[in-house]
C-alpha cells in the first residue's frame, strides 16, 4: 500500500519539480525576459516553473494555487502560495541568490513550507510543530534554529534596499539610525536574508514591501526555528499588496518594532 504523502513531502516534491525546471534556464544566453505591468520583470523560467507547479497543486493535489505569476486570490481551506522565482532580477543576470518559495495552508495557518535555492546548493524547510531544518552544500541535513543575541548593539541586521523605505512612514532615516546603532549590518536581498535568520547566522531580516508569497514560506520557517515574524498586512490584505516585514530572533522584536513602525 503506498503511503500518505505529509504536506511536506507535497512541498518537498513541488521543490523538485522547480529546481529542474529553473536549473535547465539558469545562465541561458537565450533566456526570455518580458516585463509586467508593475514594471518588474518575468522570465520564461518564472512562468515555466509556476505553470508546472500550478498542475501538480490542482491536478494532482487537488488543492487552491496561489502565485507571483498566477491566480492572486485567497481561498478558504487549502492553498499553496508560491513564488517560481523569488530574486528574478538575480536570476537573469546569473546572480545565485534566487529560490523558489512553497508554503500550504488552510483555515488554521500555515502547515508546510521549503525554500530551495539550487544556484546556492541550498534548500530550507518547516513543517508545523517539527521545527525548521537545512541541506547544507555538502548534502548533510540539520535542525536550525534562531541566535540568541538580545541587543542591537550586538546583532547583524539584514535588509533590502533602503530607500524603498521612504515610500513608508518610517522613511530611510529610521532605517539608517537603527543600522548604524548594530554590530554588523549586510543586504542580501530576497529570501536569502529570512533564512539566515532562521538558521542563526544573522539575527534579524527587515523589508518595507514584500509581498505575501515572498514571506509565507521563509516566515513560516523562521516561527519555526524559534524566531518572530511581524508585517504590517491584515487579514484582508491582498496578496500582492506591499506590507512591511520584521522578521527576528524574537529577542530583538520590539526594539525593531519601536525603529521601524511609526
Amino acid at each position: 500500500m503506498r503511503a500518505t504523502l505529509t504536506d511536506l513531502d507535497k512541498a518537498l516534491h513541488l521543490a523538485d519539480a522547480a529546481d529542474a525546471i529553473s536549473k535547465k534556464h539558469y545562465l541561458n544566453v537565450d533566456l526570455h525576459i518580458d516585463t509586467k505591468p508593475d514594471k518588474t520583470p518575468v522570465t520564461e523560467a518564472d512562468l515555466a516553473v509556476d505553470s508546472a507547479l500550478q498542475k501538480i497543486v490542482t491536478e494532482e493535489y487537488g488543492d487552491a494555487y496561489l502565485s507571483e505569476e498566477g491566480e492572486q486570490a485567497h481561498r478558504a481551506g487549502r492553498q499553496w502560495i508560491v513564488d517560481p522565482i523569488d530574486g528574478t532580477k538575480n536570476f537573469m543576470r546569473g546572480m545565485p541568490v534566487w529560490a523558489t518559495l512553497i508554503s500550504i495552508q488552510d483555515d488554521s495557518g500555515t502547515l508546510a513550507a521549503v525554500v530551495s535555492a539550487p544556484a546556492l546548493g541550498r534548500r530550507w524547510w518547516a513543517e508545523r510543530g517539527n521545527g525548521a531544518f537545512t541541506q547544507d552544500v555538502d548534502g548533510t541535513t540539520r535542525q536550525i534554529h534562531v541566535s540568541k543575541i538580545s541587543t542591537v548593539a550586538d546583532a547583524s541586521l539584514l535588509f533590502s534596499s533602503i530607500f524603498r523605505w521612504d515610500e513608508t512612514p518610517t522613511g530611510s532615516a529610521a532605517v539608517l539610525k537603527l543600522l548604524k546603532s548594530a554590530w554588523r549590518d549586510r543586504s542580501p536581498g530576497d529570501f536569502f536574508g529570512y533564512t539566515l535568520v532562521a538558521e542563526g547566522a544573522a539575527d534579524a531580516c527587515f523589508e518595507p514591501s514584500p509581498k505575501e508569497w515572498d514571506i509565507a514560506a521563509p516566515g513560516f520557517i523562521i516561527t519555526e526555528a524559534g524566531g518572530a515574524v511581524w508585517n504590517s498586512a491584515t487579514p484582508d490584505t491582498p496578496a500582492g499588496e506591499s506590507r512591511i516585514v520584521i522578521a527576528s530572533n524574537g529577542l530583538l522584536h520590539e526594539p525593531l518594532l519601536h525603529a521601524l513602525v511609526v
